[in-house]
């Protein structure tokens, strides 16, 4: 097998399996002269726009989340309602693509920071819509808040985020944030897509972190914490005795995510999760994703409960032991669903590709061409 448009750096297995999956199933339903070395699918523009025509539309009529066209979303949980060290949380489950989002808030002044959002993608009609980023927004004008920041653990691969959407719903300045390491994957995955112009990628995120750096919501004040491993540009956010993990660490039926992504590395993504589970125990470990089993979904466990009872890593798993079995498992998994519509929006931001010069918008999906194939 031969791939196109990928860097010499990623290894041939990992390149095959972000490449290989759905290319073909879906090119025969758009019409085309020739089978080229990208397949594009077009997107459902009616309710979503990357141009900054569209973003200044949006910006000017909705200068509050008044969620107007869509009912609040109901949270599953509400944590620290009541606690003086740590802000309130409300935790969203997407079923979708089975995805933790954050509302952290200080009740006191009123101010929220939105964690790790979903933009609603059908791969199968191309279309993109916003209820699910509209129930959050419904929540927090129900709520009465406001949102400060627009926070990112990492570029997901496995769902679309709604930071930019949001930041246009709330006006176009509230920022959105992100690990400084996210140029990372930016230059892995620019050529793959085609984003070869350096100026794609040019303030795309209004925050960059670096580790250990303050983050604050209202009067409370935490802290970055960079958790590589699972993707280089991987950061948690420390807010009093809440942990926002993303994909560093999951839940103790579920244990841990993959690592070998471009960039993803077992040792690194073991040393993260020894790293959590070094907090005190009372810390509550939020993570990105939960994949139940005979058992409701759930967003969190404490330190405690992960030190005894996380099924890949805990207090005495030694570091060869966890990632000689994470290696051996990553190879046989499949990319994830929406891996390449994830990555061309989550690497800018939340911004949809660029239009073409007809104003039509696409994803592209890298394929693997074998060996003598000549058409």
């Amino acid at each position: 097998m031969q791939s196109l448009l990928v860097p010499k750096s990623i290894t041939a297995h990992v390149v095959a399996k972000l490449q290989v999956q759905a290319a073909c199933c879906r090119t025969a339903r758009y019409r085309a002269t020739h089978l080229p070395s990208i397949s594009q699918v077009p997107l459902d523009l009616r309710r979503f726009s990357s141009s900054a025509a569209a973003a200044r539309a949006v910006a000017s009529d909705t200068r509050a989340p008044s969620g107007a066209s869509a009912p609040p979303a109901e949270p599953w949980r509400c944590h620290f309602e009541h606690a003086d060290h740590t802000p309130t949380i409300w935790t969203f489950f997407e079923k979708a693509t089975s995805t933790w989002q954050y509302i952290i808030a200080d009740m006191k002044t009123g101010e929220a920071i939105i964690m790790d959002t979903v933009l609603d993608y059908d791969p199968v009609s191309g279309k993109i819509s916003t209820a699910t980023a509209d129930g959050l927004l419904a929540f927090v004008h129900m709520k009465g808040l406001t949102v400060t920041q627009i926070l990112e653990t990492h570029a997901h691969a496995d769902h679309l985020t709604a930071a930019q959407y949001m930041k246009q719903r709330l006006g176009g300045t509230v920022p959105v944030g992100i690990g400084a390491r996210i140029v990372q994957v930016q230059k892995a995955f620019a050529p793959i897509y085609g984003l070869d112009d350096p100026a794609l990628f040019q303030g795309v995120f209004d925050t960059l972190f670096s580790d250990e750096q303050t983050v604050k919501v209202g009067s409370y004040e935490g802290k970055v914490m960079h958790l590589p491993g699972h993707t280089p540009d991987h950061v948690g956010y420390v807010i009093g005795k809440a942990v926002f993990t993303g994909d560093s660490i999951f839940n103790p039926d579920v244990g841990s995510a993959r690592a070998d992504f471009p960039g993803g590395n077992v040792h690194d993504l073991y040393f993260s999760m020894k790293r959590l589970l070094s907090l005190p125990e009372d810390y509550r470990l939020f993570v990105g994703h939960d994949y139940p089993s005979g058992r409701d979904q759930t967003c969190s466990a404490t330190v405690e409960e992960q030190r005894e009872s996380n099924k890949h890593v805990t207090i005495g798993t030694a570091e060869e032991e966890f990632t000689s079995w994470r290696k051996e498992r990553d190879s046989s998994l499949g990319a994830p669903r929406l891996l390449h519509p994830s990555l061309q929006v989550n690497i800018r931001g939340g911004r949809l590709p660029p239009a073409d010069e007809k104003g039509r918008v696409w994803f592209k999906t890298p394929i693997l061409k074998a060996d003598g194939l000549k058409f």
